[in-house]
């Protein structure tokens, strides 16, 4: 909360703190010295401004300039501070840039000086608990040969088959506690190295990739219980629209008989001034929107809705409107479609399908709950309708591309054409069954080898597993992922490190414990066998997590099936909930 680092020197005698301090810049400007602070300043490549700082505020002995560095020497304490910042904007009308950094980095500084060590440490844990706090999970005891291991050992004994249930637990908190310290307003969204990134040179630039990337990274926002985190995402959003869209307009493929396109859509991926690179993702528009749907459908906020939310869509089902084409049979598909990273650009491709889809179907509940645009509302129903739907194939999987082409054998990284199962809502075992096994028939052959073994393929395949309501495999592919796909600091690795398989593996087991898309909330839809009970312990217990509708859901299970729940909500109302396998309306507690 007071926008600083800090770092507090302190020794076991009185006197003996001394040595050197340094601050390096990796752009190669000198650091200049007053004998309190150090500081560099420089401009990038691209003309963005930057400053670093530190301060010292010591007790006892002396501190000195020593040409770059600051000299401590006899000193009982020494509180270091750094702060540092850029002068980006996100606001297009500035080109992107804002003030100098430095007004507001001394002020943070003076601000920070002004307090004690532990009252800075004490706003900073109050902030965090605030957020973290609102989570907790339960899921077995580990073993304390296991648990007493360092990280590195642990993860080693895991690989070789132990069974540690506080370590999957850790994991899961792990991606919310990444989440809630790389996606804080006012900043930047989490990007592909959520911003631990220790090069000039990153992999993949640190950007943000559209066709999985990015929204694994946002799986977690709403259902773990971090929405605020969520919010600046939509912030980058509503922010590049204005460059998507001139980007969009000048590309002839999206040009109509009207003229250029109506709306924006994205290419793989963009930066933070409005670039894009690598081939168009035409569908990443109609994703980015399911983000702005599911905020609104975890927390029931109608000003949100009509005011951002709602917006956005209708521009984007606009585009798809004027984009998409009729097949002679009356049929209605995504032109020139891709199922990325994978097979040809052609008409009709699944993935492409299945996101217009799931727009569509939520811009026609938007459009009944903000009680706007009949006629719009009509025209979205009667080609959402029209569709080319999901289809299986000649092995008794789910089609990838219109045409029958899929390979038994493929272990491609991607699962693009199963979006209908999960993050989307099309195919469900309760409501399509014939579908729901055709996903899973898909999702099998894919396998676990190869091509397969990536750090953000196993969180992927995790929730499908957990739509699928098959909770071993889901569980399966979260010990792949710290088998396989996890560094000693608990990154997990694509390789080189990404950050999207730490945040999907949390978001992943959410859909394990509590599901809410299908209408009503379902208590441990994907409970597995390792969780339900050993003759270790015979209980699991989650708290916070939240549901569709505005609901906070605690449950505590023995033996697999749940013992006791709790949901709440902001005011009292009916909900159908799903236990034990029985459905039920219950009356919601009041928070």
């Amino acid at each position: 909360p007071d926008g600083v680092i800090v770092l507090c020197w302190t020794a076991d005698k009185p006197g003996s703190v001394s040595g050197e301090l340094r601050l390096q810049d990796a752009h190669g400007t000198t650091p200049q010295t007053d004998g309190k602070e150090i500081w560099f300043a420089g401009k990038l490549a691209n003309n963005l401004g930057y400053e670093a700082r530190i301060r010292v505020v010591a007790k006892g002995g002396k501190v000195t300039g020593a040409g770059d560095a600051i000299r401590l020497d006899g000193c009982d304490e020494a509180l270091i501070l750094l702060a540092a910042g850029t002068d980006y904007a996100m606001d297009i009308t500035k080109h992107f840039r804002g003030e100098n950094p430095a007004g507001k980095i001394r002020q943070q500084l003076d601000k920070g000086a002004a307090k004690s060590y532990d009252k800075l440490l004490s706003r900073h844990l109050a902030d965090w608990k605030a957020i973290f706090g609102r989570v907790t999970l339960f899921l077995g005891t580990t073993d304390a040969k296991f648990a007493t291991q360092p990280t590195d050992q642990r993860l080693g004994s895991y690989y070789w088959g132990s069974y540690d249930p506080e370590m999957e637990a850790l994991m899961f908190q792990y991606g919310r506690y990444l989440l809630a310290s790389c996606s804080r307003a006012p900043g930047l969204p989490a990007n592909l190295q959520g911003l631990w990134n220790n090069s000039n040179k990153p992999p993949w630039y640190s950007d943000y990739h559209a066709n999985i990337n990015v929204e694994m990274n946002y799986w977690p926002a709403e259902p773990a219980n971090l929405p605020e985190c969520h919010e600046v995402f939509f912030d980058l959003v509503r922010s590049q629209i204005p460059l998507w869209r001139r980007a969009t307009a000048a590309e002839k493929e999206f040009n109509t008989a009207k003229g250029p396109a109506t709306g924006w859509t994205l290419r793989t991926s963009h930066n933070i001034f409005g670039g894009m690179g690598w081939d168009w993702d035409k569908t990443a528009n109609a994703w980015y929107c399911l983000h702005l749907w599911e905020h609104y459908a975890f927390n029931g906020d109608k000003q949100y809705l009509k005011e951002v939310a709602y917006p956005i869509m209708k521009e984007v089902s606009l585009f798809w409107l004027d984009h998409l084409k009729t097949l002679p049979d009356g049929r209605i598909v995504v032109p020139n479609g891709w199922s990325p990273e994978h097979g040809p650009h052609e008409d009709g491709v699944s993935y492409n399908q299945q996101i217009v889809w799931d727009l569509f179907n939520n811009m026609l509940e938007a459009a009944d709950i903000v009680g706007e645009d009949a006629a719009f509302r009509a025209t979205i129903q009667s080609t959402r309708d029209r569709l080319v739907g999901p289809q299986v194939g000649s092995w008794g999987q789910l089609q990838e591309w219109m045409t029958d082409r899929d390979n038994p054998k493929d272990d491609h990284r991607h699962t693009s054409h199963l979006f209908a199962v999960y993050p989307g809502r099309q195919i469900s075992v309760a409501k399509t069954p014939e579908l729901a096994k055709a996903a899973a028939i898909s999702l099998a052959a894919r396998g676990e080898s190869g091509d397969s073994r990536r750090s953000w393929t196993w969180p992927w395949r995790c929730a499908l597993w957990a739509r699928l309501k098959d909770g071993d495999k889901a569980y399966h592919m979260v010990r792949m992922l710290l088998t396989w796909s996890t560094m000693k600091n608990m990154f997990t690795t694509h390789s080189p490190f990404q950050i999207d398989g730490n945040f999907g593996c949390t978001g992943a087991m959410c859909e394990m414990l509590v599901q809410s898309h299908a209408g009503e909330i379902e208590l441990l839809p994907a409970i597995p066998t390792k969780w339900r009970g050993t003759k270790m312990w015979s209980a699991g217990k989650v708290t916070g997590l939240r549901a569709r509708g505005g609901f906070t859901v605690d449950i505590e299970w023995k033996d697999g099936n749940v013992i006791a729940y709790r949901i709440v909500s902001a005011k009292p109302q009916e909900v159908k909930v799903r236990v034990n396998g029985e459905t039920k309306t219950i009356q919601s507690e009041k928070e």
